[in-house]
């Protein structure tokens, strides 16, 4: 499981997912998350501006990410 800090206290979906390297670009993030590509806890997450926090873990693909705070 990748780690992901954030300086924030919460991250966009679409932001992660960038900021993770897992998509090329805004529109590649849209077009996975609203085809049902992308759990967030376990669960399809089907919007892109859903914001995380520290603790919540994100699959996409094999990709397994966790939110920490920087």
């Amino acid at each position: 499981m990748m780690e992901i800090p954030i300086r924030t206290e919460v991250i966009r979906l679409g932001q992660l997912l960038k900021l993770a390297a897992v998509v090329e670009s805004g529109s590649e993030a849209k077009a996975r998350i609203q085809a049902g590509e992308v759990l967030v806890n376990g669960e399809v997450e089907t919007r892109r501006g859903r914001q995380l926090r520290p603790g919540d873990q994100i699959r996409i693909d094999q990709e397994e990410l966790r939110i920490i705070r920087e």
